[in-house]
């Protein structure tokens, strides 16, 4: 029971923590973005890279569950849940801001991505023979 807990709660910090740095990097790398942020008046490439953000936190947020809590199918599709119901509330505060194409490719991956993480992990794992951690 503790390393589900403890997966979960490291899948939030880790999500978050992805795209915080990878948001950084979008400030520093991609021209105006900086400048466009405060405004959230972006480009169609910003608000692909964006997205990519997302997708690559989510993707690290499932991946982290299955290192800590092996096998345990149910908290990534738990932390997937609960993610998007976070999540929910801010697309549709901002639902006039952005197209609709982008909340549902942002609201329609996230649970999707976060399992193909455990996925991914979990067939690392298998792959190199490791069985899962008492």
């Amino acid at each position: 029971m503790k390393r589900p807990v403890l997966a979960f709660i490291a899948a939030v910090l880790i999500w978050v923590l992805v795209a915080s740095l990878l948001d950084r990097g979008l400030r520093l790398f991609l021209d105006g973005y900086a400048a466009a942020e405060p405004a959230l008046s972006f480009t169609l490439a910003m608000m692909v890279w964006r997205l990519v953000v997302g997708a690559l936190a989510s993707l690290a947020a499932g991946a982290v569950i299955e290192r800590i809590a092996p096998g345990s199918w149910r908290t990534a599709w738990v932390f997937g849940i609960l993610w998007l119901l976070v999540f929910i509330p801010t697309h549709v505060k901002l639902w006039h801001v952005f197209p609709l194409w982008y909340h549902l490719t942002f609201l329609g991956t996230l649970v999707p991505l976060v399992l193909l993480g455990f996925k991914l992990a979990s067939g690392q794992r298998a792959r190199r023979g490791a069985s899962p951690v008492p």
